[in-house]
């Protein structure tokens, strides 16, 4: 079979999955989108596509991915994950998922090993401690330059096509030496200060929350669409054990009465026994999905009214399965 292109999630973990079958199928042509653009099907995907860490679409030529709800989303359908050519896997990353696949069959590059161990990390968020998420490492630095945002969308996926070509060819310690890297975590750390002040003064606990447990990152009252990093709460609340991040919805660059909920597990938790699972919160809301460690979820409303009561009601909720796990 042979491929003609590969559509692949725009963050790190898609661009090291890319990366990986684009050295194995030589193939250059690189497509980002997300997860709601495949639901959407804002795509045409075709047998002649690899798709790497998103849903699975209705066609494609080999589906590689790692997430608990997107496999939650083929059994809904009857669909056998094993019967689609490619692998899933519950890996921590998805290009961990896509080396698994390829190395026995493939003489692939040494450099690719240790990428994927970071991707693993990264993707994951499974660090140590505070301390050892804030050490700069090569691909955490490569990393922070994806999640910038002062560029039109664009720029932004011509930069994650010769990413992919870097990180292709390249051990991830020569690519973050490349000055346009360098630049662009330059203007991440900058806007890292922005964030963290949008943070400090957007974010608090719930009433019945005295541990201090779940920060709640409130972006509702924004007429415009904020970006943040929610993880970046933990250098302000380093002894809380997640972090959820509620915002409105924006279509068109208008503001709607919907609302997007993100939520995350601590790198506090990383370490210890415990049995939060924050995607089983999204599932039994029937909001959202996701993994143990990071879900999210969209609230629909159909007036400001309606959409404070259910943000009210959707946190106190969250917050009461939250304990009872």
């Amino acid at each position: 079979m042979t491929y003609e292109s590969i559509i692949t999630h725009n963050d790190f973990d898609g661009v090291v999955s890319a990366a990986i079958c684009s050295y194995v199928f030589k193939i250059d042509s690189i497509k980002f989108a997300g997860p709601n653009n495949i639901a959407r099907a804002d795509l045409t995907i075709t047998d002649g596509d690899i798709v790497c860490d998103l849903p699975y679409p209705l066609e494609c030529g080999l589906w590689f991915d790692h997430h608990e709800g997107n496999l939650q989303e083929l059994k809904y359908r009857n669909i056998d994950p094993k019967s689609i050519p490619g692998k899933f896997d519950l890996q921590l990353s998805c290009a961990r998922v896509v080396y698994n696949y390829f190395k026995a069959s493939q003489n692939l590059p040494g450099y690719f090993e240790t990428l994927v161990d970071e991707t693993d990390i990264i993707d994951g968020f499974h660090y140590n401690s505070i301390e050892d998420w804030r050490k700069e490492t090569p691909a955490k630095i490569i990393d922070a330059t994806i999640r910038s945002r002062k560029e039109n969308y664009q720029l932004k996926r011509k930069y994650l096509h010769r990413l992919v070509l870097w990180l292709r060819n390249q051990a991830v310690e020569e690519v973050v030496a490349f000055s346009e890297i360098q630049q662009r975590y330059d203007q991440y750390k900058r806007e890292e200060k922005e964030i963290l002040e949008i943070i400090k003064q957007n974010s608090s606990f719930l009433p019945n929350d005295k541990a201090n447990e779940i920060i709640i990152i409130d972006l509702t009252s924004f007429n415009r669409p904020p970006y943040i990093i929610k993880n970046l709460a933990y250098l302000l609340y380093p002894e809380a054990l997640s972090v959820l991040e509620i915002k409105p919805i924006f279509r068109n660059q208008v503001k709607t009465t919907d609302l997007s909920i993100s939520f995350s597990l601590s790198i506090n938790l990383n370490h210890i026994e415990h049995n939060k699972d924050i995607g089983e919160i999204m599932r039994e809301l029937n909001i959202g999905d996701g993994h143990k460690g990071a879900a999210a979820g969209t609230v629909y409303s159909k007036s400001k009214p309606e959409m404070l009561k259910q943000k009210s009601v959707i946190l106190k909720k969250i917050f009461e399965i939250w304990q009872e796990q």
